[in-house]
């Protein structure tokens, strides 16, 4: 089964980094990608521009709406994903329990809908 890992942290959290901080963090989720790709779990990931980068879409009465950034109060973003194959719900929350923002963070796990037929 397919689980998307979603990553949330607190954008202010990188602006208080130093640069050997920053690039400490950065060579563990290169470890982290590495290691489930050698173990097969591993289907896709990418990291995501600054929230300020976002744009919101919706249609009310038939007509577009875009708002700047995401339409969220919240103190965490989204800040990227992995998407997994594990065999259950427990396999894939001992994946995301090792991505490095599940300490300072939050990792949503959701399982992917399947329909048949396609």
């Amino acid at each position: 089964m397919q689980y998307l890992l979603l990553i949330y942290e607190n954008e202010a959290n990188f602006a208080k980094m130093s640069e050997a901080e920053y690039g400490a963090m950065y060579q563990e989720y290169g470890k982290f990608t590495q290691a489930i790709q050698q173990s097969g779990n591993h289907r896709a990931g990418h990291e995501l521009q600054p929230v300020a980068t976002a744009s919101t879409v919706r249609i009310r009465n038939g007509k577009r709406q875009v708002t700047d950034g995401p339409f969220a109060e919240t103190r965490e973003q989204l800040g990227g994903f992995y998407l997994i194959e594990a065999k259950d719900l427990d396999e894939a929350l001992s994946i995301a329990e090792r991505v490095p923002s599940a300490r300072s963070g939050s990792i949503e796990v959701r399982p992917l809908m399947v329909r048949d037929g396609g």
